[in-house]
């Protein structure tokens, strides 16, 4: 029973819970909620007279969240109806829900009742606010110092792999690894040799870096089900020495599955393909190998593999492993693809991607670079790849004089589009391919994926830091795929908008170009830094948020809207403790709707 729990929650807000226990049933009840919240906005009280604009602006988001709580629309898409919850807490009758409700969906609530009762506790006025001129100036400027200083503190946490000591600790690993293969210097730096040595089981990886008894768990039983697996000596070389300093965490979660992924996907195997197309790719694709969500630009997937396979890709249900045999699509079908862009003048933007396309030969990448370049239509191609990432060794010399030769300034531009996950990734090798490529007038752009293992505070601030040292600007950071079997992965969108708001917003413009998107399944990327575009419906008894998503074309045209649940954020802020955070450093992630 979560009696106590209960009882603060209704101490918020006492007329709420008047409200509840007066009502004959959650109907009435629903009709008086709606009448005392919008007197609650309306009255001159004096609570809302001396409320500042922020505070009075959290309330007004509390109330327009709190109202779609009430909604019937809402409970007849969600399936859950708060009011019959919150009706039968208020009697102390929780022995009677449908549903037991979970600490997350009490703590949620009880916070968004603090935000609309002005009780929020995350403004504080300070002595700014009460001087003048320069005495205001002055103490503005210490403010911000302290901001600035409390900011570099954090982010000195998270380490770079341009660090010294992690050169250092890398080199040594390489060294190791050099060693087992018995190859040369030149043959690791070659990425030809990178790609026929990756590693493809357990037993190879544990004779060249450190694993836990539970990550060897994992990719024994991955191998077993025939999950695609793979990692290139060079990214290996970046684990740390000790598994359990926990500083290279987000390394090895890009390549080394959960257990509970693997065992997720091996109980829905039977229908893995539609159980892992999250984007329902299926539904927009109108040829072989394109995949067109957006008016001007169309995605070409001409090479099905990768270099290595990172565990909660969106396409990982359409790969059967790393480095394939066969996985270059016919040449009858790239050019039947070529041709329907041709065909179709409004593509403006092609992005070339799959798999990863710089796996290709040179050859193969110069056949389609060459066949897309020759169609007017196309004034930009984008070469979506991670292989400056975890095989920076690709970039010879050959290579960026065939990518650069398409790239002509005025008529049609080439562009790198990457995935750099954490600041340990960011490698001389790694700022080396960056810069061959920058060189030539291209330019490189980071697509970062929210997970929990880059999500602390300031941890995303210090890989755009060291993004835009290197040469790349940060383009997006996505929210991890809302699929089940990567639930040890997703972070609560919440939290990516916190992000977004608190830490970003402290860098200079120029390292926080990134967008924070949801990209919604079938019909594309969401920007959530509007709540136009998506709205907040309810909280499940679990804890979990569920949100309404609207495709990018509305006020454009009519289109179906998409339904998300969230992980609850309680339960989110209980794995960052886990990992050494203090979860009262997030309080504010409750207020983002």
């Amino acid at each position: 029973m979560h009696t106590e729990r209960i009882n603060e929650l209704f101490s918020q807000l006492p007329e709420f819970k008047e409200i509840l226990l007066q009502s004959e049933n959650p109907e009435v009840a629903r009709n008086g909620l709606l009448v005392q919240l919008k007197k609650l906005l309306e009255l001159n009280v004096d609570d809302v007279l001396y409320l500042s604009g922020l505070q009075y602006s959290l309330r007004l988001s509390c109330a327009r969240a709190f109202r779609q709580f009430l909604a019937k629309r809402t409970v007849k898409i969600t399936g859950f109806d708060m009011v019959k919850v919150l009706w039968i807490l208020a009697r102390n009758k929780e022995n009677e829900l449908p549903e037991p409700v979970s600490d997350a969906f009490l703590e949620d609530v009880a916070r968004i009742f603090a935000g609309l009762a002005g009780k929020a506790g995350i403004y504080e006025i300070d002595e700014a606010d009460l001087a003048k001129g320069r005495e205001a100036a002055i103490i503005r400027s210490e403010i911000l110092n302290d901001i600035h200083e409390k900011s570099e503190k954090t982010m000195a946490k998270y380490v770079s792999g341009l660090d010294e000591d992690r050169v250092e600790e890398h080199q040594k690993n390489r060294r190791k690894i050099i060693s087992y293969f018995n190859c040369s210097e030149e043959e690791f730096s070659d990425y030809r040799w990178q790609l026929r040595n990756i590693v493809r089981d357990c037993e190879t990886l544990e004779k060249i870096v450190s694993l836990s008894d539970s990550e060897k768990i994992a990719i024994r039983k991955a191998k077993q089900a025939k999950l695609p697996f793979g990692i290139t000596p060079y990214y290996a070389s970046l684990f740390a020495s000790d598994p359990a300093s926990g500083y290279d965490r987000a390394v090895r979660a890009q390549v080394i599955p959960p257990l509970s992924y693997v065992e997720a996907v091996i109980a829905n195997k039977e229908k893995r393909k539609e159980a892992l197309d999250f984007m329902r790719e299926a539904d927009t694709s109108p040829i072989d190998l394109i995949t067109r969500r957006y008016s001007r630009i169309a995605i070409f997937k001409p090479y099905n593999t990768c270099g290595q396979i990172c565990v909660y890709c969106q396409r990982n249900w359409e790969i059967e492993d790393a480095y394939v045999p066969q996985a270059l699509a016919s040449r009858e079908k790239i050019d039947k693809a070529i041709t329907w862009i041709s065909e179709n003048p409004a593509l403006t933007e092609i992005l070339v991607t799959g798999g990863d396309p710089l796996i290709m030969k040179d050859e193969e990448i110069e056949y389609i670079l060459e066949k897309l370049s020759r169609i007017d239509s196309v004034r930009r191609i984008r070469l979506g790849t991670r292989t400056p990432v975890v095989l920076p060794q690709r970039f010879t010399d050959k290579l960026i004089e065939i990518i650069s030769r398409h790239h002509v300034p005025g008529r049609r531009e080439i562009s790198i589009v990457t995935h750099f996950e954490h600041g340990l990734e960011v490698t001389p090798q790694a700022m080396a391919a960056v810069q061959k490529i920058r060189h030539c007038g291209m330019g490189v752009y980071n697509q970062a994926v929210f997970t929990l293992y880059n999500s602390r505070r300031f941890e995303l601030a210090s890989l755009r830091k060291w993004l835009r040292l290197i040469g790349v600007d940060p383009y997006y950071t996505f929210n991890a795929k809302g699929k089940k079997e990567t639930d040890a992965y997703r972070v609560p969108l919440a939290r990516l908008q916190q992000e977004a708001k608190e830490e970003a917003r402290l860098l200079p413009g120029i390292e926080r170009t990134d967008e924070p998107v949801y990209n919604v399944p079938g019909l594309g990327k969401n920007y959530l830094r509007a709540e136009q575009n998506h709205l907040l419906l309810t909280i499940l008894p679990d804890g979990r948020r569920v949100y309404e998503f609207h495709p990018w074309e509305k006020f454009i045209r009519h289109a179906r809207s998409y339904i998300h649940t969230d992980i609850p954020i309680l339960d989110y802020l209980n794995k960052l403790e886990a990992l050494g955070e203090s979860a009262d450093d997030y309080k504010s992630i409750f207020y983002y709707f």
